[in-house]
């Protein structure tokens, strides 16, 4: 089966070339990897001791950060590597501060993976909720490097657990330990003979917590919010844009909106702009449309998009109702733990069942699921008429967060004892 899989991973990479030139992602995927290394040989020296972290995308490395912050803490001598899968991540976060280099990985066949662990020569490899490399992971235990998952989430369906799943099972045999977000993940474990394992919580939820304690201050939302009602929009689709611009046209002027959309592409912020009637300013615009027109300030505007990224998680501070984007779609909702953890109750489409966090947070009311334009408007509608409502669910969502915490902790005491 790993011969297989090898063949099948060789010919994937002759194919995604192919796709490349027709794919701006999928080029970033492929050229992105032609230099990984060369950077790696020269910035890592043989007499350097390193940590390695991977994750497959943006939200991974947000979930692994509170541990890699606290690797570098425990071992501020070491180097720290991160490597990243997508574009998605490693394009948003390839000039973070935190990792000392920061590169996609290599695909997974047996000479990138000895080439890799050869120069990163890792003291240990933390692997972040999923994606199992059977090369990578081989490759380290053949080295004898400590292996962990974090934050690690299974479920039934997965082919660990089928009866023709021998191969994936394998691939779980190289990590020394594995750290889960809940019961049924360590019980899915321990169903196929690992007992390695602990239920550690989500690191995810030590992330949003330290958000607390940063400075979120951002003097032109401020402004615009004006001590006005503000509904924050975080990540939204198309989908989610064509039942929340119905519901902004018809608001009245005694609340305002900001809206985050998850594709920033000048072409589908001009298309949401100019389905809004309500005075709408761009982040993008707001300096140079602010000198132009003299008598508007930014507080005079209704609608606020934010075409730029890495600013949310503090807009979200001056929300008094949020909606978290991609419950229309598949995998489904995007993170409601940012607006949660400063108080804010969450609105979010159908489509969060494979997201602990909102499931949890729905049944506790927290959080309102809605599936239609009749529903949002109402949602919408309880939270902006009825303060006490707003306030309870803001406290269900920050003391969810706050009993929740302790992931990071956990791990870093098995790992340090």
């Amino acid at each position: 089966m790993l011969f297989l899989y090898n063949i099948i991973t060789l010919l994937a990479a002759q194919l995604l070339k192919i796709v490349a030139l027709f794919s701006p992602k999928m080029k970033l995927f492929v050229d992105g990897r032609k230099s990984v290394f060369q950077t790696l040989d020269n910035k890592i020296q043989s007499t350097d001791k390193t940590i390695w972290f991977h994750a497959a995308s943006l939200g991974e490395y947000e979930q692994g950060l509170p541990v890699i912050e606290a690797m570098k803490r425990q071992f501020p001598t070491h180097k720290i590597v991160v490597t990243f899968f997508s574009p998605s991540g490693y394009e948003v976060r390839k000039n973070n501060t935190i990792a000392d280099v920061t590169v996609y990985l290599p695909l997974d066949t047996i000479s990138n993976a000895k080439q890799f662990i050869k120069l990163v020569h890792p003291e240990m490899a933390f692997f972040i909720k999923y994606e199992y490399w059977p090369n990578y992971l081989n490759e380290l235990k053949n080295q004898n490097i400590k292996t962990y998952l974090i934050s690690g989430i299974l479920r039934e369906k997965q082919a660990f657990f089928k009866w023709y799943g021998g191969f994936y099972r394998n691939a779980l045999k190289t990590f020394d330990y594995f750290f889960v977000q809940n019961e049924s993940s360590k019980t899915l474990l321990q169903s196929i003979g690992f007992k390695n394992v602990k239920v550690s919580g989500d690191t995810r939820f030590d992330r949003v917590v330290s958000i607390l304690e940063r400075d979120n201050s951002l003097d032109f939302i401020e402004q615009f919010k004006d001590n006005t009602t503000t509904i924050v929009i975080g990540s939204s689709w198309p989908k989610d844009e064509s039942l929340l611009v119905n519901y902004i046209n018809q608001s009245s002027d005694d609340v305002k909106f900001i809206i985050a959309p998850h594709n920033i592409k000048s072409e589908q912020i001009s298309n949401l702009k100019n389905q809004i009637q309500k005075k709408t300013i761009l982040y993008s615009e707001k300096d140079e449309m602010l000198k132009q027109v003299q008598h508007d300030k930014i507080e005079d505007f209704q609608v606020f998009i934010i075409d730029t990224i890495g600013i949310l998680t503090k807009i979200y501070s001056y929300a008094d109702i949020a909606y978290v984007g991609g419950g229309f779609g598949n995998p489904g909702v995007h993170n409601i733990l940012e607006p949660a953890t400063f108080g804010v109750p969450v609105v979010i489409g159908p489509n969060y069942s494979h997201f602990a966090e909102a499931t949890a947070l729905v049944n506790m009311e927290g959080c309102i699921s809605i599936q239609n334009q009749t529903q949002l408007n109402e949602a919408f509608d309880l939270l902006l008429h009825n303060e006490d409502e707003r306030l309870e669910k803001g406290h269900i969502c920050s003391t969810f967060v706050q009993m929740n915490k302790g992931a990071t902790q956990t791990i870093m005491n098995h790992i340090l004892n």
